[in-house]
């Protein structure tokens, strides 16, 4: 059974830096592209960052020059460095793994609240 777990969310002033982290289990995903979304409330779910099974990146506007996504596909799991936080990276943050023509997996989720 796959597994998605992420961890590293928590409350950090503005200006601040959180790590996340995705471990998957159940089966190895180096070849899938992964993903980072997230969903502040009462809004629609967004794409934060993607990073393809070859490494390639792309990030959203918003924070492009402050997250920077990476993967340890020896450790199966997914990274998600956000600096210079900021009050609307509130959200909670989901981690993705792609699946052409099936539906993605996704973890859980793990709140981030960037608040003073």
């Amino acid at each position: 059974q796959v597994q998605l777990v992420e961890s590293g969310g928590g409350l950090v002033q503005p200006g601040g830096s959180l790590r996340l982290s995705c471990a998957a289990s159940g089966r190895t995903f180096s070849s899938n592209a992964m993903a980072w979304y997230r969903q502040a409330p009462g809004k629609q779910r967004e794409l934060v960052a993607r990073i393809s099974g070859g490494g390639i990146t792309n990030y959203a506007d918003a924070v492009k020059g402050r997250f920077t996504i990476s993967r340890d596909n020896a450790k199966n799991t997914l990274y998600l460095q956000m600096n210079s936080l900021k009050p609307e990276d509130t959200a909670v943050y989901y981690c993705n793994v792609e699946r052409p023509f099936m539906s993605d997996y996704w973890g859980q989720g793990t709140q981030v609240t960037v608040s003073s």
